[in-house]
């Protein structure tokens, strides 16, 4: 099961605020403007800051 559209719409970044995007291949969500990706786990995203990891 996917991340619903609607929880990805109230989802942000918990560092800067800003709005999640879901990775192509759906391993993570990936904040717009500082690039942290937070994994996703069983279907569950981590959103703990310390869990992330910053991509280009």
């Amino acid at each position: 099961m996917a991340i619903s559209k609607d929880l990805l719409d109230i989802l942000v970044c918990p560092l800067c605020k800003a709005e999640l995007e879901m990775k192509p291949d759906q391993s993570g969500l990936k904040c717009v403007q500082c690039k942290r990706v937070y994994p996703i786990r069983e279907d569950i995203p981590v959103m703990l800051i310390d869990e992330a990891k910053v991509e280009e």
